[in-house]
């Protein structure tokens, strides 16, 4: 179950077809759903991508937090994910980016908006950078 603030905006994001309020307004997010690393079950999370192409970037940020978020963790895990954006959902495969595909993604996130660096710059752990790579329908 997400904490109260992010069922919330899950809520508020289903409701209207990926809009929201509050500190969020005007703000693009998905809702990426993971599969639990241990138990299986589906958890939910808000998060602001980043278009590349034919595929959605989002930052494994934590806040800045000494760890990685758990949905991190469960990619891992189980790749598969739902996403999403207030227009349609669709299945993805999720692709944490290394080397320098992470460096570039992230530098050019920060760009956008400093707060990835800001958030960079509390943690000693390399922030990741994760691809969402929709699942062709064949």
């Amino acid at each position: 179950m997400p904490n109260p603030f992010n069922q919330q905006i899950i809520d508020e994001f289903r409701a209207n077809k990926g809009r929201v309020g509050g500190p969020f307004a005007g703000s693009t997010l998905i809702l990426l759903t993971t599969r639990g690393a241990r138990s299986g079950r589906p958890h939910t999370t808000p998060l602001g991508p980043l278009p590349d192409g034919d595929r959605l970037l989002v930052i494994a940020s934590a806040a800045g937090a000494p760890h990685h978020p758990d949905w991190f963790h469960n990619i891992r895990t189980n790749p598969q994910v739902t996403v999403e954006t207030g227009a349609e959902t669709y299945e993805a495969t999720a692709i944490p980016l290394t080397g320098e595909d992470r460096d570039k993604a992230f530098a050019r996130a920060a760009a956008d908006d400093p707060g990835w660096s800001d958030y960079q710059s509390k943690t000693t752990r390399t922030i990741p950078v994760v691809a969402l790579v929709r699942v062709s329908a064949d």
